[in-house]
């Protein structure tokens, strides 16, 4: 009878064996790794512009405290705002990372999806935690989130507040209405970073009732504020998308 617990013990020992070959040649194993830093290090890879208006956002992020990226879609403007307020926070050159977008119904009824208000709003903020997920790993980002350094929050819950020390980014910002946009845009606080992102073109609201083209307006020219203006060549998706655009 002694036999058979070290017969186990030997497929065992074989098994975790073969398992660590696994690690050791991909770097990660469907069992998961108690060494996190190993994939850490991949997430908080450093984001190189791809494009001339890329490298004109990422300057711009750098140097100004307030940042209005309009383009198309697939220009990276969500993508790069994101990466940008990860390296603040991984710097400690903010305390917080606060993202918001509108939750506009694109011919979607709100009312009928199941669950809680926060359930019904995960949908619409949805890209913004993939863009994390690709800056940070899963355990990082949600234990981020969990200690509200990193916070998601649709547009109306942003009234009243003042927002220091943070990176903010405004995703979506052509389903904003003017009113909407003013009252954002008055929440930057000390030591803050804010980039608002959009696409006029492709705004769920009346053409009238979007505010972004006529806030980037007003405000081109103002001292300390960028204005980033993206086109077709800055597309870094598939080739087709700026194909379409330009027939669409």
């Amino acid at each position: 009878m002694a036999k058979r617990p070290n017969t186990r013990r030997f497929k065992d020992n074989e098994h975790h064996s073969d398992d660590n070959n696994v690690r050791s040649l991909f770097g990660w194993s469907p069992l998961g790794s108690d060494d996190d830093s190993i994939r850490d290090q991949r997430f908080l890879r450093h984001v190189k512009p791809r494009s001339e208006g890329q490298e004109q956002l990422m300057n711009a992020i750098d140097s100004s405290p307030l940042i209005i990226a309009v383009g198309p879609a697939g220009t990276g403007k969500t993508y790069l705002a994101v990466s940008k307020a990860v390296e603040a926070l991984e710097s400690n050159q903010v305390s917080r990372i606060i993202l918001s977008r509108p939750a506009v119904e694109a011919g979607e009824n709100l009312g009928y999806l199941p669950g809680h208000v926060e359930d019904k709003l995960a949908p619409y903020l949805r890209p913004l935690l993939d863009a994390l997920a690709d800056r940070l790993s899963p355990k990082r980002l949600k234990m981020l989130m969990s200690e509200g350094i990193i916070e998601i929050a649709p547009v109306g819950f942003m009234r009243g507040r003042t927002l220091n020390n943070s990176f903010v980014v405004i995703d979506e910002a052509q389903n904003c209405t003017y009113g909407q946009l003013k009252m954002l845009l008055t929440r930057l606080g000390w030591n803050s970073t804010m980039v608002v992102t959009g696409d006029p073109q492709q705004t769920d609201l009346l053409p009238e009732m979007s505010g972004l083209a006529q806030i980037a307006e007003k405000l081109d020219g103002v001292e300390d504020i960028s204005i980033v203006q993206l086109e077709e060549r800055d597309i870094v998706r598939h080739p087709l998308v700026a194909k379409m655009i330009k027939k669409l």
